[in-house]
C-alpha cells in the first residue's frame, strides 16, 4: 500500500465542504441542547409533579433510546405526519434534543451546588423569583458547569458522523463518497480522522485549563 498525495488533493475540496457542514451542525446542535436542556433543568423543579413526571420521562425516554434510531424517527417517520424538515435540520434537531437530556442533568448539578445562603439571602432582600434565578442563581449554577457542558460539546462532535445515515454529507459522508467513487479508502478516512484529532483535542486541553480558572 502506499500514499497517494494526489488523492488528497483531489478530496480536499470535499473535506472542506463536510468540514463546514460538521461544525454548522455541531454549532447549532449545541445552542438547542443547551437552550433545552436548561428548560428541562428549571421544569424538574416545579413545585407540581405533574410538570415533573412528563419532564422526567420524556427524558429519559430520549436518553436510554439510541441517538441512530431518533434520527431515523424524525428522518422517515415525521414526513408520514406531513413534518417535513431538510436533512442537516433533522439531524441538528435529534442532536440537540438527544444531547438536551444530558446538559439538563448538568444543569441540575450546577444549580444544586450553590449553597443555600445564595436562596436565603435573595429572600431576605425580597427579590422577585425571576431576578432571583437570573441574577444571583443561574450566574453562578451555569459557571460551574462550563466545563461538563464542553465535554458534551465534544461529544457531540463524535456523533455528527451519525448524520449520514440520513444522507447528510458532513466530513465521514463526504469521505465515504468519495472513497465508493474513487476506489481509494485509506486517504480521506485519514484525513477525517486527523481533522477529529486536531479538532476534539485541542478542545479538551482548552477545557481542562478553564475548568482550573473556573475552580480557583
Amino acid at each position: 500500500m502506499t500514499w497517494d498525495w494526489s488523492a488528497v488533493d483531489d478530496f480536499m475540496p470535499l473535506f472542506r465542504d463536510g468540514l463546514l457542514v460538521t461544525l454548522k451542525a455541531l454549532a447549532l446542535g449545541s445552542l438547542i441542547s443547551f437552550a433545552i436542556g436548561l428548560v428541562w433543568a428549571l421544569l424538574m423543579r416545579a413545585p407540581t409533579r405533574w410538570v415533573r413526571w412528563p419532564v422526567g420521562a420524556v427524558t429519559e425516554f430520549v436518553r436510554n433510546t439510541p441517538l441512530l434510531v431518533q434520527l431515523f424517527f424524525l428522518f422517515y417517520v415525521l414526513p408520514e405526519w406531513n413534518i417535513t424538515f431538510s436533512a442537516l435540520t433533522t439531524g441538528v434537531v435529534a442532536i440537540g434534543l438527544h444531547y438536551s437530556t444530558y446538559t439538563m442533568q448538568v444543569y441540575r448539578a450546577g444549580i444544586e451546588g450553590v449553597p443555600a445562603g445564595q436562596w436565603e439571602a435573595a429572600t431576605a432582600l425580597n427579590l422577585p423569583l425571576r431576578r432571583t434565578w437570573t441574577a444571583v442563581i443561574l450566574p453562578q449554577a451555569i459557571r460551574r458547569v462550563v466545563p461538563a457542558l464542553g465535554n458534551y460539546v465534544i461529544s457531540m462532535l463524535k456523533d455528527t458522523p451519525m448524520l449520514m445515515a440520513i444522507t447528510v454529507l458532513e466530513m465521514l459522508g463526504e469521505a465515504r463518497l468519495y472513497s465508493q467513487e474513487h476506489f481509494q479508502f485509506t486517504e480521506p478516512l485519514t484525513v477525517i480522522g486527523v481533522a477529529f484529532i486536531l479538532i476534539s483535542y485541542p478542545a479538551s486541553l482548552l477545557l481542562r485549563a478553564l475548568e482550573r480558572r473556573l475552580v480557583r
